[in-house]
């Protein structure tokens, strides 16, 4: 099996548990903002487990693209906006593939479900951030 579809595989089951709540929070702004102040508890509670900390960097890159998104300065396609909310709602909840209480373990599935997504959408992000380059 190829990493790209072991990635393929990651990610459809992702969708598999929560596409339907990213479906419909994609429009609810206010919903999104909920799901962004779960990221940063979880990050700040959890934020020095070492499978955590691999996941700031591309989870802070995916909330800064949906804030641009959704206060209009840099619009996501809807495939887009849609894998990046997979990702956050998949990070927050603490029922998933492999449950969180289960500590260490627990985060692996949360980071390859990001990674993937990370990996997936990488010429967008590459576009996200030579646009936020040019925001001063």
């Amino acid at each position: 099996m190829t990493i790209q579809s072991k990635a393929s595989e990651t990610i459809d089951r992702a969708k598999s548990m929560f596409g339907k709540q990213v479906d419909m929070l994609g429009k609810q702004k206010e919903k999104v903002s909920e799901l962004i102040a779960g990221v940063g508890n979880k990050i700040s509670r959890f934020g020095d487990n070492p499978r955590v900390k691999k996941l700031i960097e591309p989870v802070s890159v995916f909330i800064r693209m949906v804030k641009a998104h959704f206060n209009g300065s840099h619009k996501l396609a809807n495939s887009t906006l849609g894998l990046i909310l997979l990702a956050l709602v998949y990070f927050v909840s603490p029922i998933d593939i492999i449950p969180d209480f289960l500590g260490l373990i627990g985060y692996a599935d949360d980071l390859s479900v990001v990674l993937a997504i990370y990996a997936k959408i990488q010429d967008e992000i590459a576009d996200f951030l030579d646009w936020e380059r040019t925001q001063v």
